[in-house]
């Protein structure tokens, strides 16, 4: 989607630059956690909300034997910060996921994750 003046994006594994994206990788180095099927309901200056899956390996019992399971999470972005890579961007720091409907084993209902920049 295209970026509109002033619009926060978020940034991926690969240091592009996304808004609204309908897939996200949490787990750069291995895969083992994304964010899938998302659908914006906001995406402000200062916030930005959706509902999809968190895709998650058990990683049971290694992560290359593991299976994947889909948990329905509502995804909060806050926090936005100038990007230090593109200092006319500004982009989300803070992401939180809640859990909507079932969780990964160890995890809370509710996750506060730090966005990379």
């Amino acid at each position: 989607m295209q970026r509109q003046a002033g619009q926060p994006v978020m940034v991926d594994c690969f240091w592009h630059p996304q808004v609204r994206p309908t897939d996200f990788i949490l787990a750069c180095g291995d895969g083992n956690s994304r964010l899938t099927s998302l659908r914006w309901s906001q995406w402000y200056p200062d916030s930005a909300v959706a509902e999809g899956f968190n895709v998650v390996n058990d990683c049971k019992p290694y992560c290359a034997a593991g299976k994947f399971h889909s948990y329905r999470v509502i995804v909060r972005l806050n926090a936005p910060q100038p990007w230090k890579k593109r200092p006319d961007l500004s982009h989300y720091t803070q992401l939180s996921l809640v859990y909507t409907n079932g969780k990964p084993d160890g995890f809370g209902q509710w996750v506060d994750l730090p966005l990379w920049n």
